[in-house]
């Protein structure tokens, strides 16, 4: 099950690109995929209503994009409340796009469902509801992602634990279809840390960069205000990448909020190269001010941004958290 390659739509030197920030105002969970001659977007429409996709030749270019509904809701029962962070990805062949959602008689019964369409173009063609994703324990799920690495495909995503009140963790299984998953399932991360349990206990919002021999995999902590940020595991390529002890933790969140540069809440993130096809950009959401009246999540107010990821000279990411996007 491997995504088909993609290559850069044009080329132009890395020093050259300017984007707009925000990127597109109130949308969050965003996910940009660059795929031949295009840059595709996807996020979290505020309403928690419906799923929409953008489609422009430069990443620029998506802000002034008319999005096109893909699918709404239903209303009743399975997938009719919070429709949330899907993710669009191209296997074998297909699009496939990744959510969650509740249930209108059940609004916090949030499991992760999936799409799919055959058609070249996820803009054509008809998209059919591929049901659940099961996970061996039925709870609380959410944020699915999937990368490929030397011939298998993995899923990971965001569940909670039913068992120790552990918040919501990071778990990784391995797909025997693109809808699929093949235990065992293994828990990469849970909520331990200070700044991963304010508010809420929470792992959540995995995305995966693979680079120079290493395996990325971001996510995001806290409660969704001031005190979301984004923490960091990565592995070796070459490690077993389902046996836990090959996979590091870092201690402190790599990219937080930051006062000085207007920046609250950074997180739930994914990756995509430049015009240039070579430099890694970040994709995340943000808000520009701290304070939120009630309920962080009836707050629409999240922000789709772009900004450079840099690398230092140990081959790890540099967030540049003092930096402005």
């Amino acid at each position: 099950m491997a995504d088909s390659p993609s290559a850069a739509p044009r080329s132009a030197p890395a020093e050259s690109l300017v984007y707009p920030n925000p990127l597109v105002p109130r949308r969050a969970d965003p996910w940009m995929l660059r795929y031949r001659d295009h840059y595709y977007f996807i996020a979290t429409a505020p309403e928690y209503d419906r799923i929409e996709l953008r489609r422009a030749d430069t990443i620029a270019g998506i802000t002034a994009a008319e999005p096109e509904v893909l699918w709404r809701k239903h209303t009743t029962g399975p997938m009719s409340e919070h429709i949330w962070a899907p993710e669009l990805h191209r296997i074998d062949g297909a699009w496939y796009i990744y959510f969650a959602a509740g249930e209108a008689e059940n609004p916090w019964k949030i499991r992760m469902y999936a799409l799919r369409n055959p058609a070249e173009n996820p803009l054509h063609g008809e998209w059919e509801e591929m049901g659940t994703i099961a996970t061996p324990v039925d709870s609380f799920s959410l944020d699915a992602t999937s990368f490929a690495h030397n011939g298998k495909r993995y899923l990971v995503w965001a569940q909670y634990d039913t068992q120790n009140d552990l918040g919501s963790q990071l778990l990784m299984a391995e797909l025997e279809s693109p809808t699929k998953i093949r235990e065992p399932v293994v828990t990469l991360s849970t909520p331990t840390f200070d700044w991963e349990i304010q508010g809420h206990k929470v792992n959540e919002g995995p995305a995966v960069l693979q680079k120079d021999g290493r395996i990325f995999i971001t996510y995001s902590a806290s409660a969704t205000d001031a005190n979301y940020a984004m923490g960091l595991l990565w592995a070796d390529e070459d490690a077993d990448l389902m046996s836990v002890s090959n996979w590091h933790k870092s201690p402190q969140p790599v990219f937080a909020s930051n006062a000085d540069v207007k920046r609250y809440g950074p997180g739930h993130n994914s990756f995509t190269l430049a015009e240039d096809g070579k430099t890694d950009l970040l994709v995340y959401h943000a808000r520009d001010y701290r304070e939120i009246k009630g309920n962080p999540l009836n707050d629409g107010n999240r922000a789709t941004r772009v900004r450079v990821l840099h690398w230092d000279e140990t081959g790890m990411p540099d967030f540049r958290q003092q930096e402005p996007d």
